[in-house]
């Protein structure tokens, strides 16, 4: 039997388990927020990208709060795709979409370092993924997501106390996918451009 490492997953600490109510929620979610996608002014590309990176942040709320783990077999073949649909569809923009990546998955790979734990692997790796899919866009998927779990742990500390909040894990995960998904449908209207020109 594989351990989580060999997974391609970060543990931190016991998820939900399998949710049923859950995936119903993040379901219903992705409908409603692939439907705003379709309404937003995009290229194709992004268009592509988009209703792709959608599908795939909804997969990885459902695994880290399941299970407190984003696992290679989601990351590893979104990001191919991510660069795949790039080169089809707008080749051009491929180079800002690695650039993207790459700073993003190295800066949280730093960040997971220097906190020894308090942030995974698979989260660095997500925003790798999300950095290929949102170009540019991914720095306002960062400042959302981080301020979004800031706010989250802020609230833990109010309620549960210094010390036992300080102890409690709190998935990033999902808080990285409400930002590119927030980016997803709002970046485009903040910015005043189409992604991807």
């Amino acid at each position: 039997m594989s351990t989580p490492e060999q997974q391609g997953s970060e543990p931190r600490a016991r998820g939900l388990g399998r949710s049923q109510p859950l995936r119903i929620v993040v379901a219903v979610a992705l409908l409603g927020l692939w439907a705003a996608e379709l309404v937003v002014p995009h290229t194709t590309a992004q268009r592509a990208l988009g209703l792709v990176l959608l599908a795939v942040l909804a997969s990885v709320t459902v695994s880290d709060l399941e299970e407190r783990r984003i696992p290679n077999r989601v990351t590893l073949p979104a990001g191919i795709l991510a660069l795949l649909i790039g080169l089809a569809l707008h080749p051009a923009g491929v180079p800002s979409q690695i650039l993207s990546g790459l700073v993003t998955g190295v800066f949280l790979t730093v960040f997971a370092l220097l906190t020894r734990g308090g942030l995974g692997m698979g989260d660095a790796k997500l925003g790798l993924v999300m950095g290929l899919y949102l170009g540019g866009y991914v720095l306002l998927a960062m400042v959302v997501g981080l301020i979004a779990s800031a706010i989250f742990s802020l609230g833990v500390l109010a309620r549960r106390g210094l010390r036992a909040g300080a102890r409690t894990a709190i998935p990033l995960g999902p808080f990285l996918a409400l930002g590119g998904a927030f980016a997803v449908v709002v970046g485009q209207a903040l910015s005043g451009r189409v992604p991807g020109t």
